[in-house]
């Protein structure tokens, strides 16, 4: 058997000695963060690529992203606080005009009589 720390190896041997070893590691580890950087930026291509696929199908499914959905659903939601606020107001002033009315949540104005429930023991309300 050969050992490492003989002469006369083309690895071993006091002549290539530890400082051998170390550029050898040095130069593996060289090799390992090139490839590791090339991997990288593969990933960031293949990421890229998937990402503009992905927002053409968006665009041919026409879908809507996200923020948009979310600005739509605020918008929304300001309409019908509004809406209600102003049915309420309505609702009082008709109150306060004709004094009939009474403001409630939803705004609405009974104009007629409720209708009776329905009696699920009497076929002909059901009806």
């Amino acid at each position: 058997m050969t050992d490492s720390n003989t002469s006369g190896g083309a690895t071993g041997g006091t002549a290539g000695g530890p400082g051998r070893r170390g550029r050898f590691f040095d130069d593996l580890a060289g090799v390992a963060g090139g490839a590791f950087s090339v991997m990288a930026g593969a990933r960031a291509e293949i990421e890229a690529a998937v990402k503009s696929q992905m927002e053409i199908l968006v665009q041919k499914l026409d879908l809507v992203r996200r923020e948009d959905l979310d600005a739509a659903l605020e918008v929304a939601r300001r309409a019908r606080e509004e809406s209600t606020a102003l049915s309420i107001r309505v609702a009082a002033l008709e109150a306060k005009l004709g004094g009939e009315a009474e403001p409630t949540l939803a705004g609405d104005t009974p104009t007629e009589a409720p209708k009776p429930k329905e009696d699920p023991t009497d076929p002909a309300s059901l009806a």
